[in-house]
């Protein structure tokens, strides 16, 4: 158990330590060195990658250097990616037999490993991570932790200002503030229909239930579809802090996430985030010495792509064939058991830490008048870059498949690019300077959907 107290100075000193993770200009001695190991990059042997570095510094008693295993850096075209900071170097395409020359080229003699640079969708190699154009125009928002902080060790999460937002509303916000600054920072559901995240707040807070639940939608069903298993894999205590912050508002002391079985790396590192909140004390009854009291579990789902509906996973959690239920009622009123339930999806809870932080009005800033924040989409099919992108709303798709994608791979001319999964449409050469929000999209027939965008070309 932590007390708050012992939080701040896990925060204080744990950040001061990591400084050279955000800070290029970080004057110090020590280098670490920051391995994606994500679904994408664990597939193509990163977790042998991490295992070579950590024993080859062991063996040559070198000092003053750490192997950091993180999320997904997003540029999955070129992973498995390792990056050395402060200095920021982007090495592409690593191979586990390529440790030992990175460990004696770069580390112990400081000259650059040219071979594994990265190349731009232009063909020059860049040196650092800023510099490709696939990282100019994002903004990360939900992602902001991801590819920086060890997702397993909660210490990180903390040092870069985990559980702060947290402890922000209980001790100086009301429930009724918090629903407020939700709603006028105009987030929107992330999971497809953006329904305003402060509305389905405030309907939950003033249903009336002896019992309310808080519902992570965590099963992403639709094929190429991988931005919530990103977020749970490099940056879980987020949506754990934010469904408790959900908690708190709505006047509910248990929470669920459905998360699919095919997910064992989201799965093991949201289930160790949860041990370790409860372990220091964040997750349990009185938290951080208030009357506030919450406890989280992960409810497996067996692949069902219908259970991605909010009241198929409702029955699925409540043990029973995941069947959508005639609505009304709402889950709001009568969800889980029968009790007013909160049901968020992964990115959507990912926002919301940030929003407390930097308030509402720096998040309203972002997007458009009707599509508030930044957007992550899985970028897929027959592009250069695939990877995971996180834009302003408002970006076009041009901007996505071109700037940051990359393009058609060979000079192909761009045919369409299918957004929304299987339910949303294929948008052909003619829309390609489409904003990408909510409105804009249905303007032309196609949706938000699963934040998916399949190139062809």
């Amino acid at each position: 158990m932590k007390t708050l107290e012992e939080i701040k100075q896990i925060r204080e000193e744990k950040r001061k330590e990591l400084d050279l993770r955000v800070n290029l200009k970080a004057n110090t001695r020590e280098k670490h060195i920051l391995v994606c190991h994500g679904t994408g990059c664990t597939s193509s042997k990163s977790p042998k990658i991490i295992e070579n570095f950590r024993k080859i510094i062991e063996e040559k008693n070198i000092q003053n250097v750490r192997v950091v295993q993180t999320g997904c850096f997003g540029l999955c075209a070129k992973g498995p990616i390792v990056i050395i900071r402060p200095e920021d170097t982007f090495y592409a395409m690593v191979k586990p037999e390529d440790c030992e020359e990175i460990i004696n080229t770069h580390i112990i003699e400081g000259k650059i490993v040219e071979r594994l640079l990265c190349k731009d969708i232009d063909d020059s190699v860049v040196q650092r991570l800023d510099e490709l154009n696939f990282y100019k125009k994002q903004k990360r928002i939900a992602l902001k932790n991801c590819g920086i902080i060890d997702p397993e060790n909660i210490d990180e999460y903390i040092a870069f200002d985990g559980y702060k937002a947290l402890e922000k509303v209980l001790f100086e916000m009301t429930p009724d503030e918090v629903i407020n600054e939700v709603t006028e920072s105009g987030l929107r559901g992330r999971g497809g229909a953006g329904f305003p995240t402060g509305k389905k707040w405030f309907f939950t807070k003033i249903a009336e239930g002896d019992q309310k639940y808080v519902v992570c939608n965590a099963d992403e069903g639709d094929p190429g579809a991988f931005m919530d298993r990103s977020i749970l894999e490099g940056d879980p205590h987020c949506v754990i802090e934010a469904m408790m912050i959900a908690g708190y508002a709505i006047g509910a002391n248990k929470g669920y996430i459905y998360v699919r079985a095919e997910y064992p790396i989201a799965v093991h590192r949201f289930q160790t985030a949860i041990d370790q909140a409860k372990e220091y004390g964040i997750l349990g009854k009185k938290i951080f010495g208030t009357d506030f009291d919450f406890d989280l579990e992960v409810r497996l789902g067996a692949g069902a792509f219908v259970c991605g509906e909010e009241t198929a996973l409702l029955e699925s959690i409540e043990g029973k064939s995941g069947r959508p239920r005639i609505k009304p009622p709402f889950p709001a009123n009568v969800g889980l058991w029968g009790k007013p339930t909160l049901i968020n999806n992964v990115e959507t809870y990912a926002n919301i830490t940030k929003i407390i932080l930097n308030g509402a009005k720096w998040y309203n800033s972002i997007g458009t008048e009707k599509s508030k924040g930044t957007k992550v989409f899985a970028l897929g099919g027959n592009v250069v870059n695939v990877g995971l992108v996180e834009v302003p709303m408002g970006t076009t798709l041009r901007e996505i498949v071109f700037d940051i994608g990359g393009g058609i791979p060979n000079g192909h001319e761009f045919k369409a690019a299918q957004t929304g999964g299987p339910s949303g449409g294929c948008i052909p050469a003619e829309h390609l300077d489409t904003p990408i929000d909510y409105e804009s999209l249905a303007q032309i027939g196609s949706m938000m959907g699963s934040r998916w965008i399949n190139c062809n070309g």
